[in-house]
């Protein structure tokens, strides 16, 4: 049974895979996970560009929801991409943060977008 931490970051999951979906973006995997560390999603942009994905899901308005992936997490991230690419051909690919933000008295959401974290987030 599911906690309800792991629920709470299922949903942010799903909300972010829709946020890619709904911009064309195409989803390989979800939950990609390597001994050296786990994407949450990867997906591929309509340009070819394959993007690793880190999802943050919070309730509340809590301050630091994308500052809370560390160089220690990026790290990991990178190891699992390149575990992912093995085999596959070439491709740009990019790091993104996904920061899903609940908000506990009315259950709406948002959703932010930071793309290319790995470059500092434009």
């Amino acid at each position: 049974m599911k906690t309800e931490r792991q629920k709470l970051g299922s949903l942010g999951e799903e909300l972010a895979a829709e946020f890619y979906e709904q911009r064309g973006y195409r989803i390989w995997e979800r939950n990609a996970s390597y001994s050296c560390g786990e994407l949450d999603l990867i997906v591929e942009n309509t340009d070819g560009t394959i993007v690793f994905v880190e999802v943050k899901t919070r309730r509340g308005t809590g301050f630091g929801v994308a500052e809370s992936v560390t160089a220690r997490k990026f790290f990991r991230m990178r190891g699992a991409a390149a575990n992912w690419l093995k085999d596959k051909p070439y491709a740009p690919i990019r790091f993104d943060v996904i920061t899903v933000v609940m908000d506990e008295h009315t259950g709406q959401h948002t959703v932010d977008c930071y793309e290319g974290v790995d470059h500092g987030a434009r």
